[in-house]
């Protein structure tokens, strides 16, 4: 039992104590005031007062040193089970703590089965999704670089063309929806959980980011903004951290018209850095910004465009698991204000 607990049960046994003493005090003053107050009778009032006062004592006494050696027992019981060890209590009859021992252990060694079995079910999960990677990337690779020849061809019709066109633009889809849904499986199981936070420049990050969707906004004559001192720095996985900015770009390329712009600006707070990706696309309805990191939302609205509703999940998650957050502001028609909030310390 650790000195907190024993300084708690020493006030309630001054408290409970002086209590009763004054009680007790109270109770003989008030016999001495409606009875004559006669030599013998004061002697019989102090003695009563005394022996009252050394049994409260000695109870008091007795009790503390009872109810501390049993929580001390209970206490070394959960150690050593906790630790493994078997036989804790050294008492050899068969009573509450002895009893106690045996369910702690046996609850100990339920918790430690249980722990094992979910250990060896994530790595067995850990393992499928390493073979899921690797052997749907050659296949679709395959696929896309058949495409790519037939269409680098000079004997193809029209039709011919249409169709290889059709099978390198799926083939795309279908390596960007098999990479989300196996990022999003290691981030359930916890396979990049403990993402590796250093101090590291923002500027940095967010450039990593617009270079991977760069050409996809040039398509669109989407012009990208940076406010960023390069000096700013926030802790943060740079990998990772690219990840979360380029689904959020994507997503303002996306659902921004030709011709729009994409602001990114960065603020350092004392706690926080702040990065807000503003787009100017078509907005995000009020209901449904409590909804739109979901693991697969999607609204009705967005219907015809692409997507699966994985990249916002996968952005939250990521920037969660480095103890940062993410708010939403959007209007319709004029667009979204995604700000990313990143820790400055650890």
């Amino acid at each position: 039992m650790n000195k907190i607990t024993e300084k708690s049960f020493k006030r309630i046994y001054i408290i409970f104590g002086s209590v009763f003493t004054f009680f007790t005090v109270a109770i003989a003053i008030f016999l001495l005031c409606i009875y004559d107050t006669t030599e013998s009778f004061m002697l019989i009032i102090f003695a009563y007062f005394i022996v009252v006062i050394l049994l409260v004592y000695i109870f008091i006494t007795v009790l503390g040193k009872k109810v501390t050696r049993s929580i001390k027992t209970i206490d070394d019981i959960m150690d050593n089970a906790i630790s493994g060890k078997k036989n804790m209590y050294t008492g050899y009859e068969e009573d509450i703590f002895s009893a106690f021992e045996g369910k702690m252990y046996r609850f100990i060694a339920m918790s430690k089965f249980a722990t094992d079995e979910i250990e060896n079910e994530r790595n067995k999960i850990k393992s499928l999704i390493s073979d899921i990677s690797h052997q749907t990337k050659t296949p679709v690779a395959n696929i896309m670089l058949y495409s790519e020849l037939m269409l680098d061809g000079h004997k193809l019709n029209q039709e011919q063309k249409e169709l290889a066109s059709g099978i390198k633009l799926q083939s795309e889809k279908l390596r960007w929806l098999i990479e989300s849904l196996v990022k999003m499986s290691r981030l359930e199981t916890g396979i990049i959980s403990s993402v590796n936070k250093t101090l590291m420049p923002v500027f940095q990050t967010i450039s990593t980011s617009i270079g991977t969707i760069f050409s996809y906004a040039e398509k669109k004559n989407i012009q990208i903004k940076v406010c960023c001192d390069e000096s700013i720095k926030a802790y943060h996985d740079v990998k990772w951290t690219s990840e979360a900015f380029v689904n959020i770009l994507e997503n303002a390329i996306k659902y921004t018209p030709e011709w729009g712009e994409i602001d990114i600006i960065v603020i350092r707070y004392e706690m926080f850095t702040r990065i807000d990706i503003k787009d100017t696309g078509i907005g995000i309805n009020e209901g449904e910004l409590n909804f739109i990191f979901k693991r697969f939302y999607r609204s009705v609205d967005v219907a015809q465009y692409d997507g699966v509703g994985i990249g916002l999940y996968l952005t939250r998650e990521i920037i969660s698991s480095e103890g940062g957050y993410i708010k939403v502001k959007s209007k319709l028609n004029k667009g979204s204000v995604f700000s990313v909030f990143l820790p400055n310390t650890k």
